[in-house]
């Protein structure tokens, strides 16, 4: 399990996903990453920081968006 900053590029209300840009990669997009429900979608703002939890780094179906700060 590992922690990763990231940047909110879109985030789906309805099915509350995520499509978010990693600090590390400026290429690639994580697309269809559950958010998690405690998180207001008021505050999923585009551009705004995200800390991603990714369980397995392998698989991007396995990540969930955990908090959004500024």
């Amino acid at each position: 399990m590992r922690l990763k900053k990231g940047i909110l590029k879109s985030f789906n209300s309805t099915y509350y996903v995520a499509t978010v840009q990693l600090a590390s990669s400026y290429k690639v997009y994580l697309e269809g990453v559950t958010v998690a429900r405690n998180l207001p979608a008021t505050e999923m703002v585009v551009g705004r920081k995200v800390a991603v939890v990714l369980f397995d780094e392998h698989n991007p179906k396995e990540a969930v968006v955990v908090a959004v700060y500024v």
